[in-house]
């Protein structure tokens, strides 16, 4: 008997040992699938929120791009010089561009553009050039007389254009007027008076020791009275020059009375 209650006690144990240790499987699986759980959820959280933070990043970087790229084309624009207009004027401008533009035909593709000009008249040369800078230039048809072409130039030229044109006919008239300047007045020079026969003799040129040289009154006559200074004599003469013969005398001499 006492064999049989051991024996029942030691199965009652067992049983109650593999129920407290299937229980503590039991428990011990929960909480390795609620662990198991939390991770894979704390895993998708971080997952969505590196997303959120991806996305978020990705909005700032393209608006910082495209805040770039509209300061760059701000600062290009300002650059340009105030005739130039931005892209996204142009269809305005072709709407307010005059007929007499906009009738005239295109301008030469690239690939006429190494043709020679027109003609060797200047207009067609400086139209060949500027073709050649830019084929999109269009020239209006100017038939009229000078002050019409400028009043049609004007009505199809902008503000700024048309101040940068007058600005360059102000030059361009002060070239022509520096170019065709009067010339200097040349001053008459009087003609050569005449000299008399007295006069030749007296302004005879050159150095010639004991030559004689006769002395002349206001009107280019010979003096009355006449000395040689390399011999020392004096004589009386007429007007034309003539000697009076026996006056020559070194002595003191009057020819007054004579």
């Amino acid at each position: 008997m006492a064999e049989e209650q051991r024996d029942l006690i030691s199965d009652r144990g067992s049983n109650v040992l593999n129920v407290r240790d299937t229980r503590r499987s039991a428990l011990g699986s929960k909480a390795a699938l609620s662990t198991l759980s939390i991770l894979v959820a704390l895993l998708i959280a971080g997952q969505a929120v590196t997303v959120y933070f991806v996305y978020q990043q990705n909005g700032q970087i393209s608006k910082l791009t495209k805040t770039s790229q509209t300061l760059q084309l701000e600062a290009l624009q300002r650059k340009l010089p105030a005739s130039a207009k931005p892209v996204n004027k142009m269809k305005m401008a072709m709407v307010n561009t005059p007929l007499a533009m906009r009738v005239l035909p295109l301008a030469p593709s690239a690939g006429s553009m190494d043709t020679a000009p027109a003609s060797n008249k200047t207009e067609d040369q400086v139209k060949h050039v500027l073709l050649q800078a830019d084929p999109r230039k269009m020239f209006p048809e100017l038939k009229d007389n000078l002050m019409d072409n400028l009043k049609t130039l004007k009505t199809t030229m902008t503000d700024v254009d048309w101040k940068s044109f007058e600005s360059w006919m102000h030059k361009w008239l002060l070239f022509e007027m520096a170019k065709n300047a009067k010339p200097e007045e040349q001053k008459a020079i009087p003609a050569e008076k005449v000299q008399t026969k007295c006069q030749a003799e007296a302004n005879f040129g050159g150095v010639h020791p004991g030559r004689f040289r006769p002395q002349c009154n206001e009107n280019g006559d010979y003096l009355p009275k006449q000395c040689n200074a390399a011999t020392g004599y004096c004589w009386c003469s007429y007007k034309n020059g003539t000697k009076i013969e026996g006056t020559a005398t070194r002595e003191k001499l009057d020819c007054s009375v004579e």
